[in-house]
Parts: structure tokens; sequence; C-alpha cells
């Protein structure tokens, strides 16, 4: 069923809540299940979880995911009055806990993608509440409603006039009280023949926010279904800390009938403070904040109450406005009209420009920034799930998973990673016996790590596998017809980068991950896609390496011009070691192949001509005459001669046009271009492509 267009940003809210709270969830298990248990930390967090998730499903009409929530919600709440309860089916809970996990994230992936969530939880249901039963002892699960329900109110009448006044207190910190409140009386509206607010329309003032914290928020309703039904609701809603009904201490709104003085009613007994399950019988004061336990997150503490959720695409605006903006004030600050002049104001303007550009710029990139823990996060998981499946016992380890990227990047590297991990857990990672065998250890070993070095982010994926067969992998491109040169030339790199071709598989049957000849092709296109790159490198019984090579950001670099002939030239500043003069220091030596090399402070180092590189007409042709620059990607180096330096300038990248693609242009150095401050077009060079390019024509 088609979402209320009104309720757009509930389910923004939900999506994002929610996606957020599973990621906490996979955290806990994979950290309690190498334990094999819970401490009493996490058994609340994930009770707090359960609890929100029901709820706020709920309150979207997501009614499988609310109800195995509850399911989940049920067994943890048993697991709180005794931990000792699960000793015996401490596996199971986690086995279906995992599925349940992947159970709300298929949900939420069919709403996003605008489909109905109409996934069918029952087995799941089913097997949790045996589960409880088990736990307690019991030869059949709990009737419906279970523990959680065990504090419910007992029936009761409606008050003589009709109307049902109910005190509403939220969660300390949960941020946006008058959106809660709002949703609540939605969710009430259909329950009720008559209902209002005190405060009365909560979703139109922010500024209402306060006094909902202070005083509560005061639901006064004339209910058409049992009180009992009012009640569940207003305590599945989300971060409903508790509620009390009181006393009639004002008149009733004008929708209900006043009671005549000739025929005075006796006001209704107060009933008992009613409260969620997992509260004390007691109703707490308004401002008692709720319970969190330590080492958890699963509420939003007041520290982020500063916090505000923007949309993705108006940040992605944003960032195209500020890459224009760059541009412009290039075109500015150095339109050709103006050569020559002496404008002091100008040029001081100009530079304090530049300054609230770089600043605004910082800003905004830093605002896209996200850590790279969350794609680790979700690749152990992967690795848990692989491992069960296979029989193989395999350790996982990351370094740098705080290392941040650019949102972007963050999102496309997903599936690489996938694959690649895939690739060393199906076909790297030896059965335990072989392993013994080998002399290796039984447990296998799956590690990533991130850094930064210079503008990019390295991203290393290893395993200590059997490695990549390199006889296989020519016999199966010797099969496939994909050589293009005697075997005995082909480097041992150039082979492991063939399993990258399309189509190209060793493996001789097809599996649930790998051997259908579609995966590292994919890989590679999606990481060169964002500017990337991949190497591979393998030793035979010891294991194999991938290494991934990706820019901080793909849209704005700090870059060096540089001339060669008519032409104009761009490099990112960070790939630039050194810029130098020919001189008595700098020597020409030349290869038995007469490559050029140039030695510097008794180091070589290949030297590339760009104006032969790219066929540029020059006059500038010795070396005395132009600019030598010392590059470097990774551990690999060259030197680059042009014509001159035109200085520094901040780019905004633009890609190739598409049809430009079949020319392979990324592979002899370029990585797009950009628009200069005069309007002309000025080509970006890649350092890594450079890089690799001079050292093929040197092997």
């Amino acid at each position: 069923m088609p979402i209320d267009p009104s309720m757009e940003p509930m389910l923004e809210v939900f999506i994002y809540e929610t996606t957020t709270l599973l990621d906490q969830l996979d955290e806990i298990l994979l950290d309690s299940e190498k334990s094999k248990c819970f401490n009493s930390d996490n058994i609340d967090a994930i009770f707090r979880i359960m609890h929100t998730i029901k709820g706020s499903a709920a309150m979207m009409d997501f009614k499988g995911i609310s109800t195995l929530a509850h399911a989940v919600e049920d067994v943890f709440y048993i697991i709180r009055e005794d931990t000792s309860r699960m000793d015996r089916v401490s596996e199971a809970i986690f086995e279906l806990v995992f599925q349940s996990s992947d159970f709300f994230k298929e949900q939420i992936e069919e709403v996003q993608n605008d489909h109905d969530a109409t996934g069918d939880p029952t087995s799941l249901i089913n097997q949790l509440e045996r589960l409880a039963a088990v736990m307690q002892g019991k030869d059949t699960p709990e009737e419906p409603g279970g523990p959680a329900q065990a504090a419910a109110p007992a029936e009761q009448a409606p008050p003589a006039d009709g109307f049902c006044r109910i005190r509403v207190h939220f969660e300390d910190g949960c941020q946006m009280e008058n959106i809660r409140a709002f949703m609540l009386m939605s969710q009430l509206k259909d329950l009720c023949e008559e209902i209002t607010s005190d405060p009365a329309n909560p979703e139109s003032d922010a500024g209402l926010c306060s006094e909902i914290i202070k005083n509560g928020f005061l639901v006064i309703c004339k209910p058409s279904v049992p009180l009992e039904e009012l009640y569940q609701v207003i305590e599945n809603a989300v971060n409903v800390s508790s509620y009390e009904p009181i006393e009639p201490a004002q008149p009733a709104p004008e929708a209900a009938p006043a009671p005549t003085a000739s025929e005075p009613e006796p006001a209704p007994a107060a009933p008992a403070p009613v409260q969620q399950a997992e509260k004390p019988q007691q109703a707490p004061p308004p401002k008692q904040p709720a319970q969190q336990p330590a080492g958890t997150t699963p509420g939003l503490p007041k520290a982020k109450q500063s916090l505000v959720s923007v949309n993705q695409t108006k940040l992605d605006q944003l960032m195209d406005l500020v890459g224009e903006l760059v541009t412009t004030e290039s075109m500015v600050a150095s339109n050709p009209d103006l050569r020559g002049l002496q404008l002091d104001n100008f040029n001081k303007s100009t530079r304090e420009l530049r300054k609230l550009t770089d600043e605004l710029q910082d800003i905004v990139m830093s605002i896209r920034m996200v850590p790279l823990s969350g794609v680790f996060q979700k690749m152990a998981r992967l690795v848990r799930d692989m491992s069960k499946k296979l029989g193989k016992e395999v350790e996982f380890v990351t370094a740098g998973g705080e290392t941040e990227v650019d949102k972007t990047i963050n999102e496309a590297i997903g599936d690489p990673f996938m694959h690649m991990i895939r690739n060393s857990m199906d076909h790297g990672i030896e059965p335990t016996e072989e392993r013994i065998a080998a002399g290796k250890p039984a447990v296998g070993r799956v590690s990533m790590e991130a850094k930064n070095v210079g503008g990019e982010i390295v991203i290393i994926i290893s395993d200590d596998g059997g490695g990549l067969d390199t006889e296989r992998i020519m016999r199966k491109a010797r099969e496939s017809g994909l050589l293009t040169k005697p075997e005995s030339e082909y480097t041992d790199r150039e082979i492991f980068g063939m399993i990258m071709l399309p189509g190209f598989s060793t493996n001789q049957e097809v599996t649930e991950y790998s051997g259908r000849g579609v995966g590292m092709d994919v890989v590679r296109q999606n990481i060169e896609k964002i500017g990337g790159s991949l190497t591979i490198d393998s030793k035979r019984g010891e294991g194999s390496t991938f290494t991934i090579k990706i820019p901080l950001t793909l849209a704005i670099v700090d870059g060096m011009e540089l001339q060669v002939g008519d032409t104009t030239y761009t490099m990112s500043i960070t790939s630039i070691q050194q810029s130098f003069k020919v001189s008595e220091d700098v020597r020409i030596l030349y290869n038995t192949d007469d490559t050029e090399m140039v030695m510097i402070r008794g180091e070589c180092f290949p030297l590339i001509r760009l104006h032969q590189l790219f066929d540029a007409p020059t006059e500038v042709t010795k070396l005395e005459d132009g600019i030598l620059l010392l590059i470097e990607s990774g551990e690999n180096k060259a030197c680059i001669f042009a014509d001159a330096l035109l200085g520094e300038q901040q780019v905004v990248v633009k890609p190739f046009p598409n049809f430009l693609n079949k020319y392979s242009v990324k592979k002899i150095g370029l990585s797009g271009c950009t628009i200069l401050g005069d309007g002309s077009i000025s080509l970006i060079l890649d350092a890594n492509n450079l890089l690799n390019l001079s050292k093929e024509r040197r092997m």
C-alpha cells in the first residue's frame, strides 16, 4: 500500500532510526558471539532496540516488522529476568536474532525501493516463541503477548463523561518531542470518536518541545475501543517513557457533553498509573530520565541534541553549488581583461574571497565525510555468515575504521568489497583439514585495513589462504584466447590482473558465491568509476592481497597547472613531492632499452615526458629549458617533464564524456577534466596511472 505523502518525513525518520539501530544490533551481536554470551549492558541494549523498532514499525503500520521485533523483545525480557536461562540455547539465540536482523533489513530495503513491506515473519516468530518456552522450562510457548504484556492494565470502564485524559512523557533526549506527540495523535485518531491535545497542534511549533519536556503531553479523547487497546498503542509508541491517566481537572473540550448542575455526577476514580512492561509498577516523575545502560547507545544522548538531519539531495546540491562557486571565483580572479592592471583593492578582495571559498569548501566536505567503520562492520557480518555456511573457521581483523571518505565514495565501495571478501572466503581460505596439513593455523585470517596516504585512501584486503595459482590462470587465459604476447613475457602482476577480465573464472564448479565469471571485472569497473585503482599481489600457499586506492572525494581538488605547448594540464598537489630545474645535482641516465632515468641525490627515477606521452606539440624539448616534477603514488615514484608551472588553483573535477571510455583515456594517465579561470579546459593528470604506465614500459 503506498505511503501517504504526509507521512513521507516520518518514513525518512523511521528508515534512518531503524537502520542505525540495526547497525548497533549487528555490532552487539558480533562482539557478543565471540564470547558466546550477552552481558547485562548488551541485553538491555538489545531489548531497547527491539522495543523502539516495534513501536516505530507499528506507527508506520509495518506489521511484520513490529510483530517480529515484539517476539525478539519477549525473548530478551526473559533473559533480563534471569540470564542463566540462555545458557542452553545461546547459539540458537544468536542465529535467530541474526536472522531477524536480516528480515528487518530486507523489509527496510523494500520500503526504500517504494515497495510494500509485506514479508512474513511467522516462521521466525514461531521459532522465537519455542525458544522462549524452552528458556522458561515450558513445553509450549506462551500465549501471544507473553512477558511484555505482563503489566497490562486490568479492564477499565471509561470515565462517566466518556473522555479519557492521559498524560504522556517522552524519554529524555529523544529530540523532536512535538513531532513525537503528533505521531502519537495520528496513531490514536482511528481509535477515538473525538480527540484533542494540550498543547494543540504540536507539529506546527518546534518551540513546544520544551513545554512537552517539562509538563508532558496531554491527550484528551473519547475512545471507540476498550481502554486496554488504547493504552497498548501508547505503550508501544516510539520514545514513550511513561503515561498516566488523570482525573479531569478542567472542563471537557467543546465537543464533549458537559454535565449539568441539576444532575451532578461524581468524578470518576482515578485509575492506577499505567507503565510500559519493562518499567517499575509505579509511574516515575515526569522529569525522571530514561535509564540507559553504560557502554551502550540505545538512545540519543543529550550531546546530540544539536544535530539536524538533512536530506542527502540537498547536500549534493550544496556541493554542486560550491563547485560552481570555486570555478566562478577562479574566473573572476584570473579574468584576462584585468591582466597588467594595478588593482590592489581588487586583489585584496579576491584573496579574501579565496579564503572564504576555501573555508566554505572545507565545511561542506566535512559534512559529507563518513567513517569506513560501517562498511567494515558489514564485511564482518559477511565473514561470519559465510564461515557458518562454508564450515570454515575464520578470524576477521580490521584496522583504520575511523578513516573517513566522501559519502558518495563510501556508498560506491560496499559492493566491490563484498565481492573481494567473498573471493577470500570461498576459494582463498582453505578448508580446516588442508590448512592443518599445510602447517597453517586451523583458523583462517581475513583482514581489512584503511589509511590515509596523501590525498588518497588506501584500503588493503588480505587473507592467509592458498593464494592465486598463476599456472591455472594462464591455462584458462590460453583456453579463452586472451593472451596477447608470449607467455614467458607475462609478469606475475599481469597474470593476477587477468582475473579482473570480463567472464574470467578458474572455478570448475559454480557455487553460491562464485564461479559464474562475474565479480572481479565488476569490482574493477566500480572502483575505476570513482577514480580509484586496484592491484593484486599473491604468493602461492601464503595468501593474497588486494590494494584499493581511492580519492578522498570526487568533487574539488587543489591542483597545480602545468604548461605543455598550448595545452594546460592539472595535477593534484598531494601527488607532487618536489619540483626542480635540471642542474648539476640532477643527472640523466639511460637504461639498456633507451628509457630515460633521472638521478636525484643518488636515487634514480623514471622520466615521463608529457609532450611525448600525449603527442602535444611544443618547442620546449630540452630538460634544461623546462621543469621536472617528482610525483608519488603509494610506493611508486617518477619524474614528469613539462614546459612550465602556471601556479596553484582549486579545480572542480569533471568526468570525461562516456563516448571517450572506448579510447581508454584513463589508462594513459588522465582522470578527468576541469574548467579553468579563463574558461579554458584543462586535462587532469592521474599520478597513479602515469606511474603504472611508466612501470609497464620498463618491464
